[in-house]
């Protein structure tokens, strides 16, 4: 498919949902949308979405020296 963003989705959902990658590679982009949550409102899974989302939820936690909003430390 042209114009999809693989490394995208991927990391979307091998990192950020946690699939495996047969399970991964088994789905429709249909579902894959429903899983990211399209069928919410969130419209599709564009660049900008994709980075609004991996600065919500990085990758790896907040370490010591790193500050999440509205914490104490």
């Amino acid at each position: 498919m042209a114009g999809m963003d693989w490394p995208g989705l991927m990391r979307a959902g091998l990192r950020g949902l946690g699939l495996m990658p047969e399970v991964f590679w088994r789905l429709t982009p249909a579902e894959l949308a429903i899983l990211l949550g399209a069928e919410a409102g969130a419209g599709p899974l564009t660049r900008a979405r994709l980075e609004d989302l991996a600065r919500r939820w990085p990758d790896f936690p907040a370490g010591p020296t790193q500050v999440k909003e509205g914490g104490d430390g």
